[in-house]
């Protein structure tokens, strides 16, 4: 769905399952100001366009007990045949690192990653990412507190 396709109240829809993905179809529609069954059709609509991925459950990872969430920037050893590739592979079989993003500057990966507690980091650094033949530099930036986490997106949603 190409951006000219999207309305204001597709917007609208779009700001408010951002914010609430468990709000009912009906509160949906009466804060979009429509009924019901054309509410459904346009999320539905949303969806098959691709610009709904997925519904999920934001967990609290303090109460899970992850208190320790840190940033990782990653230089490759770019000499090694499919570094990247190589790397990729053995990252996804990480679980505690949730994001991995290819970027500029003074490094080519940042990596995201929760734990436990500062032993369960260590143990991850020492026996999994420094074991990676693929990483020729290993930086990490340990988070103290976050300030702003938000999960709306940053688009001109009008009045919405």
């Amino acid at each position: 769905m190409p951006e000219s396709k999207l309305d204001a109240i597709d917007l609208q829809i779009l700001k408010v399952l951002q914010s609430n993905c468990k709000i009912t179809n009906l509160e949906l529609s009466k804060q979009v100001g429509l009924s019901p069954a054309p509410t459904l059709e346009r999320v539905k609509k949303l969806e098959n366009n691709n610009l709904i991925d997925s519904y999920h459950a934001v967990i609290n990872a303090q109460a899970l007990g992850l208190s320790v969430q840190t940033f990782v920037l990653v230089s490759l050893a770019w000499q090694k045949e499919n570094a990247l590739d190589n790397f990729v592979k053995k990252i996804q079989e990480i679980d505690e690192i949730l994001e991995c993003h290819i970027i500029t500057g003074e490094a080519d990966i940042l990596l995201k990653i929760v734990c436990k507690d500062i032993p369960t980091y260590e143990h991850l650094l020492f026996k999994n990412l420094s074991q990676i033949e693929e990483i020729e530099r290993l930086k990490t930036q340990m988070t103290l507190s976050t300030i702003k986490l938000s999960r709306v997106l940053p688009y001109d949603y009008g009045d919405a």
